[in-house]
């Protein structure tokens, strides 16, 4: 049956050899429909290859047997029969076959090398038709695939820090306490409310000292200058002030928002002063002579939080557009636009000895690299908005969130070791739990978050836990690394 299959089948292909080789040899003019011609021949090629590929197998087999049919007959049966067998042989395959095959063989070469090339199918098809899934990739290519992942982006175990609990409460104000800086010193702090005013408190005692009244809106934004005896504020009524501690007083104005001011930073080697609000950019003031050098535009909605740092960039700032732009003070430009987060970005905060950020939003917290933008893992878990983000020197993170929500994380492996809740004081409504800004102080010991229930709370570690008594509880995500 083979033999009587394979010889209809070369007499079908075989019928005219003009006709079957003269199309692959001397190709007649293309179909006018036809856009590529390449495509066309490489399809017409892949065809043959597919159907008579196998046919071309057997033919070769089918011969070769018969050659040591052949060669074992010769010593029993007579010359005259060989002689016989040799013509048969002869007669099976034709001249024209030789070519046809040659065809063929030309089919395969070039779909071979079709197939070395990268192919991103899903699937791959067999000669005859089938389809056959592709193989896997090589051990070397995914060792590859993983080393190329960054060693921020790899899970590391979490180190073990102790819970923080509740230390003070501070009472004083009589709105909402929006912003809070802490003294390079060490020895006092300052808050701004929603009363319009600024308060001065004693760091070690937490008693008032001072009370400050300027404004004439909330006050969202405070810097203490750790070179010059100046403390800025930054207010909802368009304006920055600068106050000299020494006196008390107001010495200098900073005018040119065109609404709310809701940020504020210090550059930490220049005399320069950065400001954002809801006029949707941000603005460097020379510090020493009141005048605008730089307005840094490209936001489509409050600037709600900025960073600055004395290596480039020397600006982030994260907008409620969703967006977080890297900015390159010398031109006054943006570097670098980070749209990964879906929601406003609230919080901004840098490592004190990395050359890292860490973003809050809504939807989630995201670490980045500073100086390209570079995303290198999540902060997940902390289900809420995020108003104020604080880190210190032991790698010690807090998130508070506007549903009153006080998270500690790792900063390295991005693990939350402890979470709690505010508890509003007596006469507070429910809702005014929420926190709106915090700070740790110089040495990293205690941590001050300002809240909606008009107090100021003072967190420190709890010196009695152990690794025994509170063990760490550490699983790795597989979200950490979503871009």
């Amino acid at each position: 049956r083979i033999r009587a299959g394979l010889k209809r089948t070369r007499d079908m292909f075989s019928v005219s050899t003009e006709q079957n080789t003269s199309f692959f040899i001397n190709p007649a003019p293309l179909p006018s429909s036809v856009l590529d011609p390449a495509s066309y021949n490489l399809k017409v090629l892949t065809k043959v290859a597919s159907e008579y590929k196998h046919v071309k197998k057997l033919e070769k087999q089918d011969r070769e047997n018969s050659k040591k049919v052949g060669n074992s007959t010769k010593t029993k049966a007579s010359s005259k029969e060989t002689e016989a067998e040799a013509e048969e042989t002869k007669t099976q395959v034709p001249p024209q076959d030789e070519k046809i095959n040659t065809i063929i063989e030309k089919a395969d070469e070039e779909i071979k090398i079709v197939d070395k090339k990268s192919s991103q199918a899903l699937v791959s098809f067999k000669a005859i038709g089938m389809p056959e899934l592709e193989k896997p990739q090589s051990r070397a290519m995914q060792i590859r695939a993983m080393k190329q992942r960054t060693r921020e982006g790899q899970q590391v175990k979490p180190e073990w820090h102790a819970p923080w609990k509740l230390m003070r409460v501070i009472q004083g104000h009589l709105g909402w306490v929006r912003s809070i800086a802490v003294d390079p010193t060490n020895k006092f702090f300052v808050t701004g409310s929603s009363d319009r005013t600024i308060k001065v408190w004693d760091l070690a005692s937490g008693k008032r000292l001072l009370t400050l009244t300027g404004h004439v809106n909330a006050v969202r934004g405070l810097a203490i200058s750790d070179r010059h005896p100046y403390m800025f504020s930054a207010s909802e009524d368009k304006s920055v002030k600068c106050w000299d501690l020494e006196t008390n007083r107001i010495i200098r104005h900073y005018h040119g928002h065109l609404s709310g001011v809701y940020s504020l930073a210090l550059h930490p080697t220049l005399d320069v002063l950065v400001s954002g609000g809801r006029d949707s950019c941000a603005r460097v003031w020379d510090m020493r002579t009141s005048k605008e050098v730089h307005i840094l535009g490209g936001h489509i909605n409050t600037v709600s939080s900025l960073i600055t740092q004395d290596a480039h960039p020397q600006v982030v700032t994260g907008s409620a557009d969703s967006t977080i732009k890297l900015w390159d003070l010398a031109a006054g430009k943006a570097i670098t636009t980070l749209t990964n987060h879906k929601k406003g970005i609230r919080a901004l905060v840098k490592h004190p000895r990395e050359f890292t950020f860490l973003s809050g939003a809504a939807d989630t917290m995201k670490k980045w690299h500073l100086k390209e933008g570079k995303f290198l893992k999540n902060f997940n878990g902390h289900d809420g908005i995020v108003n104020s983000l604080s880190i210190n020197h032991n790698n010690v993170l807090v998130s508070g969130g506007d549903n009153g929500s006080l998270k500690f994380w790792d900063w390295p492996s991005g693990h939350c070791f402890y979470s709690t809740d505010t508890v509003v004081q007596p006469g507070s409504l429910e809702s005014e739990a929420s926190i709106l800004a915090s700070s740790f102080d110089v040495t990293g010991t205690r941590l001050f978050t300002c809240e909606g229930d008009k107090t100021i709370k003072v967190w420190k570690e709890d010196e009695e836990a152990t690794p025994e008594s509170h063990p760490l509880d550490w699983k790795p995500s597989r979200d950490i690394d979503r871009f």
